[in-house]
């Protein structure tokens, strides 16, 4: 499997699916303010694959949902629970939130997806909390799941500029 870690807009990337990182669906989509990848997902995309998810009820931390992608030119969008409650993300829910959407990537026989940075924030401390977390277990995550005879043959990640000079792999 092939990991790309890009900087750009994740809606530009020609891959079958792209992950949104999702809250847990506590609160009702239509009272938040989507921003970063959610927000440019309901503005190019529409609302369709918001009010899908929002018929999942409550997803638990870590777990994946599927739904169509609206106006987007993808297969569908994987929405994943990233953070708890406090709107916090652990290394435990960016690991489960990669690990099931690339579960859903395999069960659905995609070819390629897009991941956003999982549950982040722009303070750049907990940005570099969150990357701590994120890389070591995406990585640990997409070796094992290719052990398993992964149907994805590539995975590109989108993060900030300064972050492509830190980490990429082929």
């Amino acid at each position: 499997m092939k990991i790309d870690i890009v900087t750009g807009n994740i809606l530009d990337q020609k891959t079958d699916v792209i992950v949104n990182s999702w809250n847990r669906n506590v609160i009702p989509w239509w009272l938040l303010l989507p921003q970063g990848v959610s927000g440019a997902i309901k503005k190019q995309g529409g609302t369709a694959p918001f009010k899908e998810v929002a018929k999942c009820s409550a997803i638990p931390l870590g777990e994946a949902r599927l739904t169509s992608a609206g106006r987007l030119p993808y297969q569908a969008i994987i929405h994943v629970a990233g953070i708890n409650l406090l709107w916090f993300a652990t290394e435990y829910s960016v690991t489960k939130s990669v690990f099931n959407a690339m579960k859903i990537v395999n069960e659905n026989q995609f070819q390629s997806v897009a991941f956003p940075l999982i549950a982040t924030v722009l303070k750049i401390q907990e940005f570099l909390t969150f990357a701590s977390h994120c890389f070591p277990s995406l990585t640990m995550v997409l070796r094992m799941m290719s052990s398993l005879c992964m149907a994805a043959t590539s995975a590109t990640i989108f993060g900030f500029p300064f972050l492509t000079s830190v980490y990429r792999t082929h």
